[in-house]
């Protein structure tokens, strides 16, 4: 996981799921991290991981093109 890094980061597996998807679409290589605690599910976070080099590219798509509002 060394060429990889965090780009979007939510409680919601749903939300995690939909910038995951939205990225691949695009093209990009995509991995979700499970962070959650597994004894209290009310810990920890997803998050949606890219490549390094896809980093900049991908955290404009999840700025721009991606609302949870």
């Amino acid at each position: 996981m060394n060429n990889w890094t965090s780009i979007f980061e939510s409680k919601h597996e749903y939300k995690a799921e939909i910038v995951k998807d939205v990225l691949a679409d695009k093209g990009y290589d995509t991995v979700i991290l499970n962070k959650k605690d597994t004894a209290y599910n009310i810990f920890g976070q997803y998050e949606v991981h890219v490549t390094t080099e896809d980093v900049v590219r991908a955290l404009r798509i999840v700025e721009n093109d991606i609302n949870f509002k």
